[in-house]
């Protein structure tokens, strides 16, 4: 049976496809190698397994309708992961287009096509992002979540929807995984970690905004590949019952999910910081700044619902994390600690 993952050269879903690879599953990949970040960090995540005799590698662009359904029409998965999208919360608001055009044109066309070829299970990236207002903690996909508060956020919001409705009409099982800041090896330059074990290699000032109040819910990539995992078998299907005075937000009455996978443990910003301070031996210098338009103060996962089903215990401590990452990155980039 041979397994769909989209966005492939990506974070996550390049070490998603690397893990089923060494479980012996046969994975075709999707990727545009766009240049939102260096393509070539993307290149050097997919050459860790091009040559993989079970895996199989398109370089096309999810806006393109024809050339995905010639690839689904090839291949014909059974199991879909769409973890193909345009990322980033602060970006959003410079190229909203993007993400129209990715982020929900992008993820029609996954539908269609999923449709069209009978596919058993169609899992897809969301986001912590999606609970922007919410003040509740810790956030729970039981609550709504209709007040998305950046263009990515809102995107993603829109593909839980168009995923719902599709798992109506077509009876077509949807998962939706909300996923709170993700962190580790092979990371995307955009976000926070990188940035910080950057800038403070470089001697340069880090920016870190909300006067350095923020918490966040990090969760290491390894634990986040063990959740989706978990979910795949975990097809949702449909069921007749239905309270119609008070609707559940994730779930349905069709074979539509949602889940929420993170560290169930937000981590103030300051101790991720010191965290990178204690394996590089060297203190950061910090440019404290406002909160950001879009952005919010905390994340906190409610991940009651994947344990009580799927028995999902992330087990990545914060200090253990941040280190491997860092050890990665400064292998990758050939840098010798200064002590």
């Amino acid at each position: 049976m041979k397994i769909l993952v989209t966005g492939s050269a990506g974070f996550i879903g390049s070490a998603l496809t690397l893990k089923l690879l060494s479980l012996g599953k046969f994975v075709v990949g999707i990727d545009n190698h766009n240049k939102y970040y260096d393509p070539k960090l993307k290149e050097a995540r997919v050459n860790r397994y091009i040559n993989n005799k079970k895996y199989q590698h398109y370089k096309i662009d999810l806006t393109n309708k024809r050339k995905l359904e010639e690839v689904f029409n090839l291949i014909k998965p059974k199991i879909v992961i769409n973890l193909a999208a345009q990322a980033g919360v602060q970006y959003s608001m410079k190229n909203p287009s993007a993400y129209i055009k990715s982020n929900i044109v992008g993820f029609s066309n996954i539908l269609e096509s999923c449709v069209k070829n009978k596919v058993n299970h169609l899992v897809y990236a969301s986001t912590s992002s999606v609970y922007g207002a919410n003040t509740k903690k810790p956030y729970s996909e039981h609550d709504s979540a209709n007040h998305p508060l950046s263009i990515y956020s809102a995107s993603k919001k829109s593909n839980e929807l168009m995923a719902h409705a599709y798992s109506h009409i077509y009876n077509l099982p949807t998962t939706g995984l909300r996923f709170f800041t993700v962190y580790g090896p092979w990371g995307r330059p955009d976000m926070a970690l990188f940035k910080f074990t950057k800038s403070i290699l470089e001697n340069k000032n880090i920016n870190v905004f909300n006067y350095g109040k923020h918490t966040r819910d990090f969760t290491y990539i390894d634990d986040i590949v063990e959740g989706i995992l978990k979910v795949l078998n975990f097809v949702p299907k449909s069921n007749k019952k239905w309270n119609s005075k008070k609707p559940d937000p994730a779930t349905s009455i069709d074979p539509w999910r949602i889940f929420n996978i993170g560290n169930n443990n937000p981590v103030p910003l300051g101790d991720y910081i010191q965290a990178v301070e204690n394996v590089l031996k060297k203190k950061a210098k910090i440019n404290y700044l406002p909160l950001q338009v879009g952005d919010v103060p905390d994340t906190f996962a409610d991940i009651s619902d994947l344990t009580k089903f799927l028995n999902y215990k992330p087990k990545t401590k914060i200090s253990s994390g941040v280190r491997k990452f860092v050890n990665w990155y400064t292998d990758y980039y050939n840098v010798k600690i200064k002590n």
